[in-house]
Formats: C-alpha cells, sequence, structure tokens
C-alpha cells in the first residue's frame, strides 16, 4: 500500500545545491518544521534564524534569500521522495504496478492509504505546491534539477513498459513528466482546497484511482 512521500530534508541542499557545512541543514529544517505548523506565511528568515538560533551571516553563507531556502526544502524532499518511492515500488512485480505506486503516493501525500490522517490541515503540503507553482516560473532551472530524480524514476518504469509491451512507444521521458504535470497539478488544486479545512481522505483516495486510470489509459499500449 503507498506509504507517505512527505519526508524531512535530511541533508538540504544550500546555494547552487552544495551545502556549505551543517549549519545549512538546521536552516533547511527549521524551515520544513515552519512550514508544517505555520503554513508559507509563517515562514520568514527571522523565524528560521530564532528557531536556529544562528546569525543572519550564518544564513546569508549558505543561501541567496528565501527562494534558495525554499527551493532546498523542496528538493531534498523531493529526492528522498524519490529514493523511498523506489525502494517501495520495487515490491511490485509489473512496471505499470510501479508507476501506479508513485503516482498514487503523490496523490495520496502523507495521507497513505496505511497511514491515519493526522486531522489538521496540510498546511507544508499546501504551501510547497504553492511554491512549485512559482518556482517553475521565477527559477524553473534548480526546480527542474529537484524534479530530476523523481522523473527519472517514472521513465524508467514507463521505458520498461515499452520494452515488454505493456506501455506505448513514445519518449518516456516526455510522458513522464506528461504524467507528473497533470497530477501534481491536480493535487495543487486539492491541497489549496483542503487549506480552509480538514483534508477528506476518501476524496484523496479516490481522487488517486481516478488519475491513475487516467494517466494509465494515456500510456497503455
Amino acid at each position: 500500500m503507498p506509504k507517505s512521500i512527505e519526508l524531512a530534508p535530511t541533508a538540504p541542499d544550500a546555494r547552487r545545491n552544495a551545502p556549505s557545512d551543517q549549519r545549512a541543514q538546521l536552516l533547511a529544517a527549521a524551515a520544513y518544521d515552519l512550514l508544517a505548523e505555520e503554513g508559507l506565511e509563517g515562514l520568514t528568515i527571522r523565524a528560521v534564524l530564532a528557531r536556529t538560533g544562528l546569525a543572519r551571516r550564518a544564513f546569508y553563507d549558505n543561501f541567496a534569500g528565501k527562494d534558495d531556502l525554499v527551493l532546498a526544502v523542496f528538493a531534498q524532499t523531493l529526492h528522498a521522495a524519490a529514493r523511498q518511492l523506489g525502494e517501495w515500488a520495487s515490491d511490485r512485480k509489473t512496471s505499470m504496478e510501479r508507476l501506479r505506486f508513485v503516482v498514487t503516493s503523490i496523490v495520496l501525500g502523507r495521507y497513505g492509504v496505511d497511514e491515519t490522517p493526522e486531522g489538521g490541515r496540510d498546511l507544508r503540503g499546501a504551501a510547497l505546491s504553492r511554491e512549485h507553482m512559482r518556482l517553475a516560473e521565477s527559477h524553473p532551472g534548480e526546480l527542474a534539477e529537484a524534479l530530476r530524480p523523481l522523473l527519472a524514476a517514472m521513465a524508467g518504469y514507463l521505458a520498461e513498459g515499452m520494452a515488454d509491451g505493456s506501455v506505448r512507444n513514445g519518449d518516456a521521458d516526455r510522458m513522464a513528466l506528461l504524467v507528473y504535470n497533470l497530477v501534481s497539478t491536480t493535487v495543487h488544486t486539492e491541497l489549496l482546497a483542503e487549506e480552509t479545512g480538514i483534508p477528506n481522505r476518501a476524496r484523496r483516495l479516490a481522487l488517486a484511482d481516478e488519475l491513475w486510470e487516467f494517466c494509465s489509459r494515456a500510456v497503455k499500449a
């Protein structure tokens, strides 16, 4: 059953994806926690410094600004998600089953079907989703790099499917991007709708099934 893909950053990227020291990790970890507690509005450089006890100079030694900090959280979360999803998906027998696992896990987020929802709003999920859309315009290269491991895993499953005849022939990388864009955009809308109320787990489960049905019909041979 799909597990959570909401993973804490373990070694956050600093400016130009190269953390200079442990302080970069502390700063990004603090940002990650603040997003969960207060959402995007609560994530300020001052709040991050207050939580870590670090000086402002320590922040700017590692990050050019708030956007770089958010990118660090985003990139490391996606890298960790791609790694763990790859490990969990490896138990599936076919390439389509592995792709389905990844797609439904993205939709379900931290409300996997084998988990109990916390009963509160997913402020961090909504915040990162908002930033995903904004960074796609302001930092497209950095965002593309953050997404690369997850998209590569999806493209790999599609390529395997082409080889065994279960997926129609085509550009696996482009197909993976199209599937991800559809899923992430739909989840973005769902997360924003949930900001004003408690997430509906049943609705998210149904959405995961519907999205997979749509995606599978699009890529099947």
